[in-house]
């Protein structure tokens, strides 16, 4: 015999369900997965640069939400692939975690011969942050515009010299490239995270640094260094005044640089975990104090999916690969 189905029996049927059904994916995923003891947000670079600044936030931010302790792990070394192993190695239970960023989780992969890892030890969970990198300059360079820069470059006889963040990071290949559009030549030096990198450029060691506009913003305000532009295609509302590098001579057309920052947890780590963790992200990324935050940072909230982010991570991998490979560059990964 058919039952009819009565409006009054489907919602006592659905009242007998458990709860959980009903709830939003992130928030069955939030339900399914907390961590059970202290976490640690490894930050493979020095304190004091961008990677470490939204390390620190993410850390207090789950700190907070899952009432468990979530230190920070400064591991710099090798443009970030040191630490970025450690994650790689470490065990799959959501207790250890990736600040990565551009450069030990798409550079790396073309730039080093013995990589450590491969783009498979590393979950994607979800990019954090993008924002341009910036020219500065120390104030004793002559120069104040991008031509200027150039004119002078080609009269230094490579003497000249800029800092990185780190072999194969951002920072390091805009120089790289820079170089290469411009037919100019400088000595790079690398530091141990952007921190060490702006100590010696304010100190007047070096000339130069393709740093992060995060992390170098308030030393221009302050007149501290100068700005001579912007190495995205976009103009940065933080920063209104400076230009796009690509837009200040022909020769550099080509030019557009964007760096990013985003968590990966190790290969193996079980999907309730990965839910778990994208959808606390979420809740902090679309958070108001976030977005105010990272504004002043000169930076753009970026949340994304696993699957949105794993795309995002394949397509800077193959454009990284492509200038490297012109480049010419290969090292090891000490």
């Amino acid at each position: 015999m058919t039952r009819r189905l009565t409006r009054r029996t489907a919602l006592a049927s659905a009242a007998a369900l458990p709860a959980v059904t009903f709830l939003p994916q992130g928030l069955r995923a939030q339900a399914a997965w907390k961590p059970t003891q202290a976490m640690k947000v490894v930050v493979p670079a020095a304190p004091g640069g961008t990677t470490d600044v939204v390390g620190r936030l993410l850390a207090n931010h789950l700190q907070t939400a899952w009432s468990q302790t979530c230190v920070v792990d400064n591991k710099s070394g090798a443009g970030g692939v040191i630490g970025s192993a450690e994650v790689a190695k470490s065990t799959p239970d959501g207790h250890t975690i990736l600040m990565g960023n551009i450069g030990p989780q798409a550079i790396a992969y073309s730039l080093y011969r013995n990589m450590p890892y491969k783009r498979e030890s590393l979950i994607p969970i979800s990019n954090v942050i993008t924002a341009p990198n910036v020219l500065v300059v120390h104030p004793s360079v002559p120069a104040k515009t991008v031509p200027e820069f150039v004119a002078w470059l080609k009269t230094q006889d490579g003497k000249v010299s800029y800092a990185s963040s780190g072999t194969g990071q951002s920072p390091h290949l805009s120089g790289a490239w820079f170089q290469q559009l411009t037919g100019t030549k400088m000595t790079h030096v690398p530091y141990r995270g952007a921190g060490p990198a702006l100590t010696d450029l304010l100190a007047g060691v070096t000339h130069c640094f393709f740093d992060n506009l995060t992390s170098s913003v308030e030393f221009i305000r302050a007149g501290k260094l100068r700005a001579l532009g912007l190495t995205s295609a976009q103009r940065n509302p933080l920063t209104p005044e400076l230009v796009p590098i690509c837009e200040t001579m022909p020769e550099l057309k080509p030019f557009d640089v964007s760096t990013w920052f985003g968590v990966f947890l190790p290969a193996g780590t079980p999907r309730p975990i990965v839910d778990s963790l994208n959808a606390e992200m979420k809740t902090w990324l679309t958070d108001a104090k976030t977005k105010e935050r990272f504004s002043g940072m000169a930076g753009f909230p970026a949340y994304g999916t696993p699957a949105e982010f794993d795309g995002f991570v394949g397509s800077q991998i193959a454009l990284w690969k492509g200038v490297i490979d012109k480049e010419g560059l290969q090292l090891d990964a000490n």
